[in-house]
Parts: structure tokens; sequence; C-alpha cells
């Protein structure tokens, strides 16, 4: 009854080479009052003035990543072209949320076609990478759309040491309450490109950490620290929750091929110094502090170590490897015990979902699993403050036209062929109960849980107003159920899906919000064989045409066809999920 999971970046780029100073953050504000003297504006243009902050968020050897926020402080422009002059031999190599070009020391940016609308006050900002040698002084002198924006402070040296003892915090019981919610540029503006998108493009989704050069982020793409001070900038006065996926493990989605990662079943090392360390470090900084940082931790592991593995007919030889080099447990525990060591970080565990975790042999040992995990390499308990379910999953949040007491001619809807015995109908009940167990079992009686309904909403004309007819379970259930799937265990882009709840905190007891931890549009899986160089293979459960296996009863794989590779954007599913959105878009 497994399902994979997928990731949200595309092509890989080389990880960088270790820093000197991971933490090290160099700031110029340059300001600038509104000025009427618009050195290329033709008469009647709107008057821009502008202040510009320049941040060097991060550097190394002969490199360096920097941000720069523009905000507008003359009249609105619909467009912006920012300008300066390097004094060194600084030279962009990468880039994001801006077109950059570079003639010798000049580098002009320009906005792209989702950011140039600047109000009075507005801001914008893009992130770049770049190389150095010599020294990395950071410019003085920046103009907006042709006139100069004045009065900037000196630049600021990199420290060489990364900040020491980050001041202690108190998390709150539920960091969603309360508080805004990241909205992934990079993911807003593929939902805005697509017709009707902009209905959802301001919607909170995850930022998949998929693999180590994520981190810096890959194909010109925004990195951790992009992401971290973007939300920073959308946090304003109040505050916000920024949620992340950390996703990396060795051997990972062993039950799967689509989203296989990286690093090899024994690369826990790896694993360790790679990827966790340097995640936990820029987690760590000050700088971020006052940011709300929810941890999405190890999608679609540690369960395969309960239904995959020998003696169960679903077991896969890969699954077993992990069972018995034990690296699931390990890098779950020490990823657990390394970012709950930061006092604004909020970790929530991956707990599968009702359609793979609800049987009665799978229910317990699962949470069993979870506690091992929890407290393996120096983590305890306390390092978690949730667990997430039905993550990239289309479980239905609650069925309506049955439950799972319901007889038909006295006999159990568990006994129906789609709920097969399970114990639960939908996430909403699977989650409330995962919860009292993991409490009884030693977890905290605060913990809080997380449900993914970025794709569970199964509206549109197929969706069941009423129960089914009662000539037996199979008709009272199959025609009751919102969930369209032909089996519980298929995961693989499924056709007739939609949107889900849209992300809320609070909205029933046990559950501290309903998130879109997958961003919707980004395909699970590839639907035949695409040669690719992020480690992710093709599973047949992608493949509209594949008759099935064991962990789906053998039955048809539901899948929409001409899908790419696992997180690449698909248009084809994004409209199915508009189209069948529930609650209607």
């Amino acid at each position: 009854m497994s399902r994979t999971s997928t990731a949200s970046t595309t092509v890989q780029v080389p990880r960088r080479r270790s820093r000197t100073a991971l933490l090290a953050a160099c700031t110029l504000i340059a300001t600038a009052g509104a000025t009427a003297t618009a050195l290329s504006s033709p008469a009647g243009a709107a008057a821009p003035g502008c202040k510009v902050d320049y941040t060097v968020t991060n550097q190394w050897n002969n490199g360096f990543g920097a941000n720069v926020t523009v905000t507008n402080t003359g009249d609105p422009v619909a467009a912006w072209t920012l300008e300066w002059t390097y004094a060194g031999n600084q030279q962009v190599t990468q880039h994001w949320n801006a077109a950059v070009t570079q003639s010798g020391a000049a580098v002009t940016a320009r906005n792209l076609a989702y950011n140039g609308s600047l109000a009075t006050g507005a801001s914008t900002s893009f992130g770049f990478n770049g190389s150095y040698g010599g020294t990395n002084a950071v410019p003085t002198v920046f103009k907006l759309n042709g006139v100069v924006c004045n009065g900037s402070t000196g630049p600021t040296d990199p420290p060489t040491d990364p900040p020491t003892d980050p001041p202690a915090g108190n998390r709150v019981d539920n960091p969603y309450a309360g508080a805004k919610v990241y909205v992934n540029p990079e993911w807003s503006a593929k939902a805005a490109a697509e017709p009707g998108g902009a209905k959802v493009a301001n919607q909170p989704t995850g930022v998949w950490l998929d693999r180590i050069a994520a981190i810096q982020g890959v194909n010109g793409g925004m990195g951790l620290r992009d992401h971290l001070d973007e939300a920073l900038r959308q946090k304003g006065n109040g505050e916000l929750a920024i949620q992340l996926v950390i996703y990396n493990l060795p051997g990972r989605d062993c039950a799967a091929l689509a989203s296989n990662g990286e690093l090899g079943p024994t690369e826990i090392g790896r694993y360790q110094r790679e990827y966790i360390d340097p995640i936990a470090a820029i987690l760590a900084d000050p700088k971020y502090k006052g940011l709300r940082i929810v941890t999405t931790v190890e999608i679609d592991s540690l369960p395969n170590l309960v239904t995959n593995v020998t003696p169960r007919p679903t077991a896969t030889p890969n699954c077993d490897v992990m069972k018995a080099n034990g690296n699931y447990v390990k890098g779950v525990g020490y990823a657990l015990a390394k970012l709950g060591a930061v006092p604004n970080v909020y970790n929530y565990v991956d707990a599968g979902h009702h359609g793979w975790l609800g049987w009665d042999d799978n229910f317990g040992a699962s949470a069993q699993i979870f506690k091992q995990a929890a407290t393996a390499e120096g983590s305890t308990v306390a390092n978690v403050h949730g667990f997430i379910v039905n993550t990239a999953n289309y479980s239905a949040l609650k069925e309506d036209h049955f439950t799972i007491n319901d007889t038909v001619g006295g006999q159990s809807v568990r006994t129906s062929k789609w709920i097969d015995w399970n114990r639960y109908t939908d996430e909403l009940s699977f989650a409330q109960a995962m919860r009292a167990e993991l409490i009884r079992i030693g977890f905290s009686p605060n913990l809080g849980m997380l449900i993914d309904t970025s794709r569970n909403g199964w509206g549109g004309a197929a969706r069941p107003t009423g129960p089914g007819a009662q000539t037996n379970v199979d008709t009272y259930v199959n025609g009751g159920r919102y969930d369209r799937r032909i089996h519980l265990g298929n995961w693989c882009n499924q056709a007739g899906a939609g949107l889900g709840e849209r992300p809320k905190a609070n909205p029933e007891p046990g559950i501290d919000a309903y998130v879109w931890m997958k961003p919707p549009g980004e395909s699970d899986g590839s639907s035949k064989a695409i040669p690719n160089n992020e480690g992710k293979g093709f599973d047949r459960m992608c493949d509209p045409t594949y008759t099935g296996n064991p962990r789906n009863n053998n039955n048809m794989s539901g899948a929409l066809p001409d899908a790419p590779v696992s997180g690449h954007w698909f248009s084809a599913q994004f409209q199915e999920l508009l189209k069948n959105a529930h609650p209607a878009l």
C-alpha cells in the first residue's frame, strides 16, 4: 500500500565546494528619496526613486551568493531595470527572479513577467551566485530605471566565522496559528502562467530540498537562503511560517522508482555531513530567528520498513536492505536532532496515509518505527513537534457518505473491495487516530498533525452528492466515495484528482493545519522512461497502461499520460486539479 513522493526542483548542477563563511552576511542598504530628475526617462514618465538592499548571503573561496531587494519609493512603475558596477572582478554566474546580464564590471538586472509592477512602497527581490578574485567589495551606487539611488551607507565585510550561540527561543504550540505562510515565488510564477492559475498562485506550498545541490539552488533557481530571505520580506512585521521538505535519505523511496534519490543505501555519512549539517547551519543563522521554520522530515521512508519488507508479499529487495542497514532510522534521527536544536524549527515527521498504514498490522508497527527513529542518533521525542499525513497523495480528507461502522445487509463496509478491511475511510480520521496512538506510546500530548490537502479535493462532475445504492457493500461504498481512484494504492498523477481544502490553521481537533506541502502541478513521475541526471527512475505505476502489482491489488494505475520526470511541471495535471477542485475555485 505504499506510494512515493516527488521533488520540486529540476536539473541538477554540481554541488558547491564547502564555504569558509556559510553563515556570513554582508548587507549594504542604499536609500534614496523619490527624485524628479529622471536621467533617462521620457517626459511625462513616472518619477522613480528607490531603496536597495544588497546582501552577500554566503561566501566561499572564490564564489559568493547575493540577494538584492528593490523597494520603489517613487511613483508606481510597470517595469524596472536596476544597474550597478562592481569595483572588482566579480562575475555573475547564476541568477533567479530577474534577468541579469553583465558587460565588464557593469551589471543590469531586469524584471521578469511576474514581478515588474511595483507600486509606491512595494518591494521585489532577486538573487544570484557569482565568482570573484581578491576582495568582494559591495557596490555602492545603484540606478533604478536610470535614476541614482543615493544616500547609501558604506559596505561591511563578511565575517570569516559563522555566529555561535544563537539566541534561545520558545516554540509556540502551533506554528501556523496567527501566522502567514510562505508563498514560494518559483511555484507561484508557474501557477500564475497557467490558464486559471492566478486563482491559486498566492497559496503557500512546501519548498522541497530533494538533493544536496538544492541547498544552493539548481539550474539558476532559488536556494535555501534565497527562500528564507524572501520569507523575511513576506513576513513584514507579523509572523510567518515557511515550510521545508527534508527529502534526501540514503536509498530513498525503496519501494518505488520515480523518486529515487542521489544517495546510495550506505551513504549515511554524506547525508549527515553534506545535506543535514549545511541545512541546520543555515537555519541556525540568527538572521532567521524571527521565522517559524516548519520542516517535514523524510517523506515516504519509515513506513516502508513496516509494509515493504520480508515476509510481506509487498516486500522489495531495496526495502529489505534499508531495514537491515538501519540508515532510514539513523538518518531521520540525525535530522531531528540537528534541526530540532534550532529554537525556531518545528519538525513534523512523515506518517504515510490511511490507504497505506490504516490496516491493523501496519498502524501500530509504524508508530513504533516512528518512535524508534525519533530516539535514534541522540534525538528524543522532544524534537518532534508533530506528524504529517497524505503528503503528495490523494486520499480524501473526509468521506461524508459512509463511515467505517456502517453495514449493508448485515455486512460491514470494511469487507468492501475499496476499504478492504482498513480501519479508516479518510485522512482526518486516520490522522486523529495516529496522533492518539503516538501520544499513547510516549510522544508529547501537545503533538500536532498536518494533512496535505493539495490534491485530494475530488470535485467536479464525478463527485457524489449522496450515499451509494445499498445493493451490497461495494455499490454502497463505490457510489458514495469522493476518492475516485481505481484503488487506494494508486499514487502517481491520478486522473480526476482536484485541489483540496485551501491551507488553513487549526481546522479540526488535533490538526495544526491543512497544508499544500506537495506543490500542485509538479509531476509524481514520468509516464515512460526519461533519462535524467537526478537519480529518478521509471516506475510503471506512472504508466497509464500498467495493470498493477500486489501493492494495488493488480489494478490499473489510473495515471495521466505524457507526464514528465517527478518534480517537473506537468501542465495537464495542474489543469486537471483546477477543474476538479473542491471546494470549487
